[in-house]
């Protein structure tokens, strides 16, 4: 009977270990995924005046943040002073932006509905855009 107990207590004492190890090993993580969510959240959008853009192809970058997760280049091309393609040269997530992308273009404007759960990379991707349009405006 003592040794069925001894081999119980033992048994949680190695399940507690377990867990307190799993506990400090994914620790890190969760302090950089929060960082990160504190930073994009914390991206404004500075605002893009679409009715004043010059004509010509126009580069943005974003470096993604304090560990680049977020990270993209785009070409914005404007023709006749509006935004006519967003051409994603490189994107570190896998997330649609081309379909924020057509909706930027539909809208001409920055003010668009996000990916649905990606709403923090969306942000980042408009930021994007933002950074290579600031040149276009007259």
């Amino acid at each position: 009977m003592k040794a069925i107990q001894k081999k119980k207590r033992r048994g949680r004492k190695v399940l507690l270990v377990m867990v307190i190890l799993l506990l400090v090993l994914s620790l890190p993580g969760c302090v950089a995924l929060y960082k990160e969510h504190r930073e994009v959240r914390a991206l404004t959008l500075d605002g893009v005046d679409f009715s004043r853009l010059k004509d010509g192809v126009y580069s943005g970058e974003n470096p993604g943040g304090l560990y680049g997760w977020r990270a993209s280049r785009v070409e914005v091309t404007v023709q006749a002073g509006r935004v006519k393609d967003i051409k994603i040269v490189s994107s570190a997530e896998e997330a649609d932006f081309e379909q924020v992308a057509r909706q930027i273009i539909l809208a001409q404007s920055l003010e668009v509905d996000g990916i649905s759960g990606a709403s923090l990379t969306t942000r980042a991707f408009l930021k994007t855009v933002e950074t290579a349009l600031i040149p276009a405006v007259r």
